[in-house]
């Protein structure tokens, strides 16, 4: 990954509240924010859910669909 791509995603999670950057002469150190962390889990376990219901449904349909 070329470092603007790479500086670029660190922004959006920066600005998301994902990390907490600093920079210190030349050198920037990122931190992980846990509160922040523990929302996106909870988002993706919802849409998690979500997609597990709807390939058990796609499932059952393409079974029957066998048995014709």
């Amino acid at each position: 990954m070329a470092l603007p791509s790479f500086l670029q995603h660190l922004r959006v999670l920066a600005s998301g509240g994902s990390i907490r950057s600093v920079k210190v002469g030349r050198m920037r150190t990122c931190h992980l924010n846990p509160e922040a962390l523990v929302a996106t889990s909870g988002f993706l376990a919802e849409q998690r859910a979500v997609w597990e219901h709807r390939l058990d449904r796609l499932d059952t349909y393409l079974l029957t669909m066998g048995d014709e």
